[in-house]
Parts: structure tokens; C-alpha cells; sequence
């Protein structure tokens, strides 16, 4: 447990750092894509939409806390993210948009579940407190490539911390629950599918 959390922790600073960085960057990008401030609009929902898709995929296969799971995720995230590091046109921005936010998706639901199963409900505040320090970190990172690089390589870097996160995670054992862990609500299942999970009062609320 101790050496669990503090990769589930770095594993939601990774989940935050490029959030911002579309809205940090933009103001450049959008001049040497020559395309129009709005259009960064299209990529974040773009964005959205492959991190809904995911999310509720995973939850659906029953497939949360898995390692593997978290490990391709952040992989598939930093894949996303080296290719905008490499990317000159609006329209490939858009398609590297969908693995980037299929990959935020699938950590985002694997690590939430994982961690309200099996921890108290404060690493759950502490869970998304990384999310904030990494959400925070990316527009810095990037202020200092747009200062000394460009903003690709803003991208290539974070890029580069979430390959060496999947290595970490995957060289840990497979994720158990671990010894001194929060109790279950028995009276609740751990696993159910979308179409119980939805009849959850506040469950429809939440998601619109």
C-alpha cells in the first residue's frame, strides 16, 4: 500500500498534465497551424468525446484497477501526445486527438474505481488533488518550451514523463487490495453493469 498509492497518485499528475496544455499553448499553435482561435474548441471535444467513450467502456468490462489497463492507458495517452509533438496541421491534431482522449478516459474510470474499492474516501480527495498539481505543472512546462523550444516540444516532454510512468507501473505486481484497506459496502456490488450502474440514483445527474 505504500509504495501503491504514491504510483496512483503520479499516475492522476500524469492524467492532468496535458489537460491544459491545448489552452496554454494555443495562442501559438493556432498561428503556425493557421487556423482560428475557435478551432482549438473542435479538438477538445474531440478530446471529450473519445474520454466519455472509454470511460464507460471500461466500467462496462469490468476491467477497473487492472494494471495492464492503467499501464496502456497512460501508454496510449503518451503515444497521443508525441504524435502533437510532431504534428503541423490542425487536421492531424484532430486525429491524435482520439487515442489521447481514449487513453485519459480508461485511467481516469480504472483509477477512480480502484481507489474509491479499496481506500478511504481520503485518498479519493487526495486522488484528485494530483489531478490539480498536474493540471498546474503542464502550463508551466510548456511556457518554458514555448519560451526556449516550441510548442511541439512542450508536448514531447510530457510525452516522455508518461512512457517512463507505464514502465513503473507495469513493473509493479498485479494490483491486489491491499492489506489494511477501506471495507466494501457489502450490501453493494463491487462490479455491475452499465445498465444497473445507470438506475443508481444521482448516476443520470452526474453524467449529464
Amino acid at each position: 500500500v505504500s509504495l501503491l498509492l504514491p504510483v496512483i497518485y503520479l499516475a492522476f499528475i500524469s492524467l492532468g498534465l496535458p489537460d491544459s496544455l491545448l489552452g496554454s499553448a494555443w495562442p501559438v499553435m493556432y498561428q503556425e497551424l493557421g487556423t482560428s482561435v475557435s478551432a482549438a474548441g473542435i479538438i477538445s471535444m474531440i478530446i471529450s468525446a473519445g474520454t466519455i467513450v472509454s470511460s464507460l467502456k471500461v466500467t462496462a468490462e469490468h476491467t477497473v484497477g487492472d494494471r495492464k489497463v492503467t499501464a496502456v492507458s497512460v501508454l496510449t495517452t503518451a503515444v497521443a501526445l508525441f504524435g502533437f509533438s510532431i504534428s503541423h496541421s490542425f487536421w492531424a491534431l484532430c486525429l491524435w486527438g482520439i487515442p489521447y482522449g481514449l487513453g485519459a478516459g480508461s485511467v481516469d474510470a480504472a483509477l477512480n474505481n480502484y481507489v474509491a474499492l479499496h481506500y478511504k474516501a481520503r485518498h479519493m480527495s487526495w486522488l484528485h488533488c494530483m489531478w490539480g498539481v498536474g493540471c498546474s505543472t503542464g502550463p508551466v512546462v510548456m511556457s518554458w518550451a514555448i519560451s526556449h523550444l516550441n510548442w511541439n516540444k512542450g508536448y514531447l516532454i510530457i510525452s516522455i514523463f508518461q512512457i517512463v510512468l507505464t514502465l513503473f507501473v507495469l513493473s509493479l505486481p498485479l494490483w491486489q487490495k491491499p492489506a489494511g484497506a477501506a471495507e466494501e459496502d457489502t450490501s453493494v456490488p463491487a462490479e455491475r453493469d452499465f445498465s444497473s450502474l445507470i438506475r443508481v440514483p444521482g448516476v443520470k445527474e452526474v453524467l449529464i
